[in-house]
């Protein structure tokens, strides 16, 4: 065993618990809420299969999410798990204000008012929270409210900037809820002023991911990523898509971000319905091309809020995300407000596990293949023969090097049969990966001969509980190893020490 060994391996790690959360290679983001928002059940949520926990900036104080912050780090310090944070920006989300006895009937035919001017809503008026409502829209337009349960139109817009609306679905409006213009682009920015005020308590707090929220185009992505870049910050951005335009824009979103998120809630409002399976489906093979990853979210198991089984449709969206390669699937209200938190990370664990050990083959060779046209060709193409020979040899551990998160990502998105783990040196990256189908990260920063590297890697998985005499591993790496270079090395070992 290499001198180097001893400081990365904890001889109190609970080995069973280690290697048990490996074994799923599709990982769960898990939101937090009043259900879940302390130690003891945030324990028990990783140890159920929790990989990133989602911090919803829509609700709740930042003192709140500092007291959360506080306990992922306490999970990640005291238990053998890297548990990512994802914090979760709520961006132009468009909102009708308090409406009297929190209840308004309102039925097909009736006339309302929107206005922007903060009132106690009733029949006569309604707070919007949108300044440049009256500017944006025009007669005809349609506006969805309470994620589509409830449709008006459009009639006038009203000399004092208020809009006149018919409604054409009728049914009980509550305070706080929705708008979505699917017919309007609006002219909001992608970051308010809620959003920057949040943002900089977010840098301050060092998470792993920012997912910014209606994402319509590039300079969107752009605009924070130069906020995070001038604070110096590592955090990783994930664009949601939840708008027609982010679709149109799909391709070149999906370059600038670090990882995509499909928001099916809003874009199954902004866009008809039947679209979105084909859209999600589309998004996820696009981002396994471009080595991103790729988050399906929103309703997934959502009568579990209230039950102790889901829907079977529900089972079969899970098992559909899962073949279609995502690389994690997000639970809302599930965990954040649901009776079963624990329980829901049961039965997707479970529902993932069988997918994935009965039905895991792919069959994209076309996607995952190197792209010629790739700047990081050669080592994609190493990354590639990786897993690929890692199959040939039905190799036990796939062992890969990054310092910038790349090679993690790439191998990732291949897809490989063999258990992958992820060395670094960026602290940053460890619960970054956390995020990525079948990635285990573990911290290493020597920098001897790669033969010295190598032998290390194996000696830690060892020690670990995850390799054992007789197993085959392949090994990705680069030299000269303090250029730190793209991978540009492949080595297979069978260990019989």
């Amino acid at each position: 065993m290499s001198k180097n060994i001893s400081k990365y391996v904890n001889k109190d790690v609970d080995k069973k618990a280690s290697l048990d959360h490996s074994i799923k290679r599709t990982k769960i983001v898990a939101t937090v809420g009043p259900a879940c928002d302390n130690y003891d059940s945030m324990v028990e949520l990783v140890n159920a299969g929790v990989n990133v926990f989602r911090l919803n900036f829509s609700h709740g104080s930042q003192e709140d999410k500092a007291r959360i912050i506080g306990i992922i780090r306490e999970i990640n310090a005291n238990l053998p798990f890297n548990v990512a944070i994802l914090a979760d920006l709520q961006g132009p989300k468009l909102r009708v204000g308090e409406i009297e006895n929190n209840a308004l009937e309102i039925n097909a035919g009736d006339k309302l008012t929107f206005t922007n001017t903060k009132c106690i809503g009733t029949k006569k008026e309604i707070y919007v929270s949108y300044p440049n409502l009256h500017n944006d829209v025009v007669p005809g337009n349609i506006i969805m409210i309470d994620d589509g349960k409830l449709e008006v139109k459009v009639t006038k817009i009203l000399p004092n900037n208020n809009v006149e609306v018919e409604v054409v679905m009728g049914g009980i409006l509550s305070s706080k809820k929705g708008l979505n213009l699917p017919d309007t682009k609006i002219s909001l920015p992608a970051l308010t002023e809620k959003d920057l005020n949040d943002l900089d308590f977010i840098i301050g707090q060092n998470v792993e991911w920012i997912a910014l929220s209606f994402v319509r185009e590039v300079k969107d992505i752009i605009g924070l990523k130069n906020i995070l870049k001038a604070r110096n910050s590592k955090s990783k951005v994930i664009a949601k898509i939840e708008k027609p335009e982010a679709v149109t824009n799909i391709r070149d979103i999906i370059i600038e971000s670090d990882g995509i998120m499909i928001a099916r809630g809003d874009l199954g409002v902004e866009l008809p319905i039947e679209k979105v399976p084909l859209i999600q489906k589309e998004i996820i093979r696009k981002c396994m091309h471009r080595a991103k990853p790729v988050i399906v979210a929103t309703q997934m198991m959502e009568s579990m809020i209230d039950r102790v089984k889901p829907n079977r449709s529900e089972i079969t969206d899970v098992a559909n995300a899962v073949l279609e390669g995502a690389d994690a699937l997000m639970l809302s209200g599930e965990t954040a407000t649901g009776n079963y938190p624990t329980l829901v990370i049961q039965t997707m664990s479970k529902i993932i596990l069988e997918i994935e050990k009965t039905a895991y083959d792919y069959n994209r060779e076309d996607i995952l293949a190197p792209q010629p046209h790739s700047p990081s060709f050669l080592s994609d193409a190493i990354c590639y023969s990786a897993c690929k020979l890692a199959q040939d040899v039905k190799a036990d551990a796939l062992i890969g090097m990054t310092q910038s998160g790349y090679t993690g990502f790439m191998l990732s998105s291949y897809r490989p049969k063999s258990l992958l783990y992820i060395f670094s040196k960026e602290r940053s990256l460890i619960n970054q990966l956390s995020l990525s189908w079948g990635v285990r990260a573990i911290f290493y920063d020597e920098e001897e001969s790669l033969d010295d590297i190598f032998h290390d890697q194996i000696g830690i998985l060892r020690e670990r509980g995850f390799l054992k005499n007789g197993d085959v591993v392949v090994n990705t790496g680069s030299t000269p190893v303090p250029l730190h270079l793209p991978t540009n090395v492949l080595k297979v070992t069978k260990i019989i020490e």
